[in-house]
């Protein structure tokens, strides 16, 4: 990842703060200062919208391709949520937003079931070759 978040609180000098930039700087690297706080800037807008492409899902509104694919070309991302999900783990997806919850007590971190489901089963995404998309072609012929 091209971006490290630099958390720092009241505690924190101007003098840390400058060293961690730099070391950021010389990992070659791109520094963001925010305040401590749970989910920081990334995982806290990051959460939200993982979960409510999970929501739009289980709702019927489209498929998971149509879903990634809208997200890739109406907003212009990489990839989109469910696929961004697969590839972060879902277990790790899970466990973000059971953070975020309780850090917030705020219900747009509440997990869809569909992510409780997945997990319990042991498919969480592309490391274990199922989640949201089925991998287990890719991983085979990757082992030939």
């Amino acid at each position: 990842m091209k971006l490290v978040e630099v958390a720092s609180d009241h505690r924190t000098s101007a003098a840390t703060l400058q060293r961690a930039e730099a070391f950021v700087t010389a990992l070659g690297k791109t520094s963001s200062l925010v305040r401590d706080s749970a989910g920081l800037i990334v995982n806290r807008l990051l959460v939200p919208y993982l979960l409510d492409a999970m929501r739009a899902l289980e709702s019927e509104l489209a498929s998971a391709a149509s879903i990634d694919l809208a997200m890739r070309l109406g907003c212009g991302h990489p990839m989109g949520p469910l696929e961004l999900a697969d590839a972060i783990g879902l277990d790790v997806v899970l466990a973000m937003a059971r953070s975020l919850r309780e850090a917030f007590d705020d219900p747009r971190y509440d997990a869809p079931r569909s992510l409780e489901r997945l997990v319990a089963a042991g498919h969480l995404g592309k490391k274990t070759g199922a989640g949201f998309y089925d991998y287990t072609a890719k991983l085979a012929s990757a082992g030939s």
